[in-house]
């Protein structure tokens, strides 16, 4: 009995040494985070701006790898089966992390696959409308929906993404008929959102705020409590004739489960230091969210809060992926 337990804290204590070499040594390669959508959405934006400091902190390449499909899920899987040695993260977005769990039951991953390490933005969402559009504000647009014979097309990153709940809300509470046209990231619907192919996309203001300033989307509305000083002539969605909408996504990054606390403590206190500088909150407000940092701990336990929420609001709303 004496041997078995002498046998096992040496078992421990060889591991411990094993997690401490790792971290110190930690990285020797580049890193890879994995992003479950298409480029130039809020996601990638993220990624990129999160990857582009931490690359000059830790001192070694920062590799951005677009993984759309599926909703997020091919993306997000590959980072549940990757090797938990930190040098694959995702940055995640909210809508898939705890959406995805309640409207595809059969998804071969879950958020207790993964290790909190950081939440770096939250963003309530803008009501996007194409410039080709007669229409000058919230009211004008429900009113055309309303008016026109094949309702208003809304489209979204993927069948069962916040922005696909987000457009059910909308039809709902305006009274509109609309139908969902579902993309496999936030850059091409953008892109058909300028041409006039869907009339709607409302998603968080880094995948739109550039085109709505050079003039080809309005921003109709914000989808907060309250408005987004990078936005200032925007209202609220209460302020422009639809009381209590209101959507925010936020952003996360994760690694898989089981990688070593020591890594994940250190990538978190670097990722602290980026999200808290001034120059990058500057550049998320810029973009139309807020930068927000949030420790594992904390993280761990706002996403089970958000998982329960997002389940209750999809069941409740009889809310489908198909």
């Amino acid at each position: 009995m004496k041997q078995a337990c002498l046998g096992s804290l040496a078992a421990i204590a060889t591991s411990l040494c094993a997690f401490a070499a790792q971290a110190d040594s930690y990285p020797s390669k580049p890193i890879t985070i994995v992003v479950p959508t298409a480029a130039a959405g809020s996601t990638d934006i993220m990624a990129r701006m999160v990857g582009d400091q931490l690359a000059k902190a830790l001192g070694q390449p920062v590799i951005v790898d677009n993984k759309p499909g599926a909703s997020g899920n091919i993306g997000t899987e590959a980072v549940a089966r990757a090797a938990p040695d930190g040098y694959t993260l995702l940055m995640q977005y909210s809508g898939y992390h705890v959406g995805n769990p309640a409207l595809f039951p059969q998804i071969r991953w879950k958020t207790s696959d993964f290790a909190p390490i950081a939440l770096v933005m939250r963003a309530p969402h803008v009501i996007a409308v194409s410039g080709t559009l007669p229409v000058t504000n919230l009211k004008d647009f429900i009113g055309y929906g309303q008016k026109n014979g094949k309702g208003l097309f809304y489209a979204s990153s993927g069948n069962g993404s916040i922005q696909h709940i987000a457009g059910e809300m909308f039809a709902k509470q305006a009274k509109v008929q609309a139908t969902h046209v579902p993309y496999k990231g936030s850059g091409p619907v953008v892109a058909d959102l300028i041409s006039g192919q869907v009339d709607m996309f409302i998603t968080t203001p880094p995948s739109v705020i550039g085109q709505v300033q050079a003039g080809k989307l309005k921003a109709l509305a914000y989808a907060g409590a309250r408005r987004h000083p990078s936005m200032p002539t925007v209202p609220t969605a209460a302020e422009a004739g639809l009381p209590g909408y209101e959507v925010e996504s936020w952003f996360a990054l994760f690694a898989p489960a089981k990688t070593p606390p020591e890594l994940v403590a250190r990538l978190s206190a670097q990722v602290k230091t980026i999200v808290e500088s001034e120059a990058f909150r500057k550049k998320v407000e810029e973009q139309g969210a807020f930068a927000v940092y949030m420790d594992p701990p904390a993280l761990g336990k706002f996403v089970e809060q958000e998982t329960a929420l997002w389940a209750k609001v999809i069941k409740d709303g009889n809310i489908r992926a198909d």
